[in-house]
């Protein structure tokens, strides 16, 4: 946890008792205050909005009980409400029950302990951190966020079975290249899971060092290894009652998998360099880029792990095999970027459209959405250009529809989906082109294609093209 931006007042009438806990409490906070009565208090905690109080009970102008009703009175969102130490003095148990009534979270008697004093702020400010971990991630999965869009076959697929998967408990494995969107539809299994108001905790398990994968899961006590200055919580103890997505899962030692593999059995597992057994309700989905029975193979990922993740595999499709869904993807994150960087741009441009539509996407949505965003910025006008897209799409060429078949490897699909795929694709090329002369118009293109308009729309719609998108 990170408690070195924590901010704490110390409220005492005494000189010394306010400096003697100063001084204790300096190696675990970076901002503290003191006050000497009530009323001085108030004015701090407003102004200041410390995380932890701690106050005496007995002080001139405003007591201590006094300071806790006056707060308690203050109406929710004028001030931030802090957690309250209440310090009494030896025998005054009494006080201290009638302090945690009015809302303190805990008391202190004097003479304190000085490691007392410094475990319970620790622990208070640990919480406050969770807290704020947490609102953090509420508030990001508030923000409006793309869905998975589409409406090709594939990712219609996805949405009925994350509309099964979601509300259970199950883990989940998505698989798909890197950039098709692996980690949002994570975040959408969350959100229409019975956890959404749990905590969401990400880990990509590839940017992290290996020695300190764990550390990262697990949590450790202060001193398991060197650095390890002060406890903290792992992404697991985070995730309790919520989600905890492992992106790249195939990236772990064989050790790592083996530890997860039993906390997801037993649902319980020991922080490095501790004892305790810390039980946690999480559920995991992970991810990979890897195909993980060839890992397997290699003796690079355990069977046992494979199965288990695998409840249920969601296989996301490269943006190459999902163009259809191209154009509505690019209006999308136009408009986004548009309104993001204050740019009058209504449309992208018939021309600039077909590049986009037919360009292979290697680094898929991921590439899309930075192409969108640059050009966006880089645009004058109030369409998107050709001349607005980087450079390396300007010098792309519409490959001819017998290229196609040498994107499949052999042995990925049968000649029956691969000689479909190669039809569709020259299909929505000569009738995105065809528009493209019309601006639009689908009664001209139907005849210039010498086919019926009725038959034309039928096509336009099970080829996700949408003639709009071709006007001028």
């Amino acid at each position: 946890m990170q408690t070195s931006k924590a901010k704490i007042l110390i409220v005492d009438d005494e000189d010394t008792a306010r400096y003697a806990m100063r001084r204790a409490l300096q190696p675990i906070a970076a901002d503290i205050r003191e006050a000497e009565d009530g009323r001085s208090a108030l004015e701090f905690i407003q102004s200041f909005q410390p995380d932890v109080v701690l106050c005496d009970m007995n002080m001139p102008k405003m007591t201590g009980m006094e300071l806790l009703k006056t707060l308690a009175s203050i109406p929710s969102g004028q001030v931030i409400p802090p957690l309250i130490i209440a310090v009494t003095a030896y025998g005054s148990e009494k006080i201290a029950v009638e302090a945690m009534k009015a809302g303190a979270y805990d008391y202190l008697s004097k003479p304190y302990d000085i490691d007392e004093l410094r475990l319970l702020v620790k622990k208070m400010l640990e919480q406050i951190a969770l807290k704020r971990e947490n609102i953090r991630l509420k508030e990001e999965m508030a923000i409006p966020a793309a869905d998975i869009i589409g409406e090709s076959p594939a990712i219609q697929q996805i949405h009925r079975l994350v509309h099964k998967v979601a509300p259970t408990d199950v883990t989940v494995l998505i698989t798909g290249e890197s950039g098709t969107g692996k980690e949002l539809l994570a975040r959408t299994i969350h959100r229409a899971s019975g956890r959404a108001d749990g905590p969401y905790i990400t880990m990509n398990c590839a940017a992290i060092p290996k020695d300190l994968v764990e550390s990262e899961l697990f949590g450790h006590e202060k001193g398991a290894f060197t650095g390890a200055i002060d406890r903290r919580p792992g992404k697991f103890e985070l995730a309790h009652r919520g989600t905890l997505f492992l992106d790249e899962i195939a990236d772990m030692s064989l050790d790592t998998q083996a530890k997860i593999l039993r906390v997801l059995e037993d649902k319980s597992f020991i922080r490095l360099g501790g004892k305790e057994v810390i039980h946690a309700d999480v559920r995991l989905i992970s991810a990979t880029n890897k195909n993980l029975e060839n890992e397997i193979e290699s003796g690079a990922f355990r069977r046992d792990l494979y199965y288990r993740l695998k409840v249920i595999e969601l296989k996301l499709p490269p943006l190459r095999q999902r163009r259809e869904d191209i154009p509505m993807l690019a209006n999308f994150y136009l408009n986004k970027f548009a309104s993001r960087h204050s740019k009058p741009i209504k449309r992208i441009g018939s021309q600039a459209m077909k590049i986009l539509y037919h360009y292979d996407w290697p680094g898929n949505i991921r590439q899309l959405i930075h192409v969108i965003e640059q050009s966006v910025v880089l645009a004058e006008g109030d369409n998107l250009t050709i001349e607005d897209l980087p450079f390396e799409l300007q010098q792309t060429q519409e490959s001819p529809a017998s290229e196609t078949i040498g994107i499949h490897k052999l042995g990925a699909a049968s000649f029956t989906q691969m000689k479909e795929e190669v039809i569709a694709d020259f299909e929505r090329r000569i009738i995105a082109e065809t528009l493209g002369q019309t601006n639009g118009n689908v009664s001209q293109a139907a005849r210039l294609l010498q086919m019926k308009r009725q038959f034309l729309q039928t096509k336009m719609k099970k080829l996700g093209i949408e003639g709009a998108l071709f006007r001028k």
